[in-house]
Formats: structure tokens, C-alpha cells, sequence
């Protein structure tokens, strides 16, 4: 299963998997969204969009369009 950033449950840790290939792929590689890194959702605009993810020791906000390109999986840490 293909699960994206933008489907993970909040609080829950997942570890980005890959990354789509596109033109978005180098930024966010550059943003620190690369495999083996952990990712947990925070939390979410009341419209859905932004979605603020803690990547490693940082937060970031994504639009939902831009976190379908974050193929994550469960942590084995959780």
C-alpha cells in the first residue's frame, strides 16, 4: 500500500519511504524529506490546508498537494 504524508493519523510516527518524482521532488528532499527520516503529523488547518509535520527535530508546513508526495510507512519505533 502507497500511503502518502497527507493520509498519516496525527501524532502517529511514520518514516518517509520515498519520495514521488516530480518538480517538487529536490525541494522537498532539500527540506529534509528524505528516506529512512522520521514523520509525524502535528496537525491540520481547520479548511485541511496547511498540514504542519515535525521532520526530524523541525516543523514544517505542507499544502495536502504537496504531502501526496511523501510515500511513508509505520515506524517500527512506535
Amino acid at each position: 500500500m502507497n500511503t502518502t504524508a497527507n493520509h498519516i493519523g496525527i501524532n502517529e510516527i511514520y518514516e518517509i519511504r520515498s519520495l514521488k518524482e516530480n518538480d517538487l521532488t529536490l525541494k522537498l528532499a532539500e527540506m529534509g524529506c528524505v528516506p529512512g527520516t522520521e514523520i509525524v503529523k502535528l496537525y491540520t488547518a481547520p479548511g485541511g490546508d496547511p498540514i504542519a509535520f515535525r521532520i526530524d527535530s523541525y516543523i514544517l508546513g505542507l499544502r495536502k498537494s504537496e504531502a501526496e508526495n511523501i510515500f511513508v510507512k509505520l515506524s517500527e519505533l512506535e
